[in-house]
């Protein structure tokens, strides 16, 4: 059989860190491609550089998922490769958590991947074939002092994952949940601590879930963790 190689993708939750390093990976491979973001002005230069169409989106949205998988139907057509890479990191004293502010990390986290991959899925089951994956983080696999409501919701990502693999592999559409136990190094990091070999390369990632995507299919991966040598675990 064939080797599995994307051609059209959707990156949901792009910044100027492992989404960007996504974005330039699959344009590379010359995938077509989708970038959302809730907020699409810093991503001009991005899609300037890639080829890429921005899509303003919030993926704890019903409405704003829908409207984004109308635009990859008429831009896009058959869509190949989804990747869920958005999330939203609440800390404070559990005490003191906010509860509207708790809600909104667990819907972007969980809810949205559950309405993109949800969406994603219905149009790659009547080809039978695709690719779904998941950012998931050290928060996915234990929950921190003062990060009850990032533990929440990436926990229940993962859960998702689960299940969704276990439906969606035996119908031919791969499911991966990638656990990135680890900073990303971003243009955010100083000169000195982006050198440091104790952050996530974005770009070494990015070459992760590209292999993830072409996978054989009589090796498919469903969970991976991805750490700097340096990480402790």
């Amino acid at each position: 059989m064939q080797p599995f190689l994307p051609r059209t993708a959707l990156v949901v939750g792009v910044g100027s860190g492992l989404g960007a390093a996504l974005a330039r990976r699959l344009a590379r491979a010359g995938v077509r491609l989708i970038l959302a973001a809730r907020d699409i002005g810093k991503l001009e230069a991005l899609c300037a550089e890639t080829g890429a169409e921005a899509v303003s989106c919030d993926a704890s949205d019903p409405a704003m998922v829908e409207v984004l998988f109308r635009t990859v139907d008429e831009r896009l057509g058959e869509l190949d490769l989804c990747i869920y890479n958005a999330g939203l990191r609440l800390q404070g004293r559990l005490v003191d958590l906010d509860h509207a502010g708790a809600r909104r990390a667990i819907e972007i986290c969980a809810l949205g991947g559950f309405l993109v991959g949800q969406a994603a899925a219905r149009r790659m089951l009547p080809r039978r074939r695709g690719c779904l994956l998941f950012t998931g983080a050290t928060a996915s696999l234990k929950g921190f002092p003062r990060s009850a409501a990032f533990a929440m919701g990436k926990f229940a990502l993962r859960g998702l994952c689960q299940s969704m693999a276990r439906e969606l592999h035996p119908e031919g559409i791969h499911v991966v949940h990638v656990v990135l136990d680890g900073a990303i190094r971003t243009p955010a990091h100083g000169e000195r601590e982006a050198a440091s070999d104790s952050l996530l390369d974005p770009a070494a990632v990015a070459e992760v879930y590209w292999q993830l995507a072409t996978q054989d299919r009589s090796a498919w991966t469903d969970e991976i963790v991805l750490r700097p040598w340096l990480e402790p675990f």
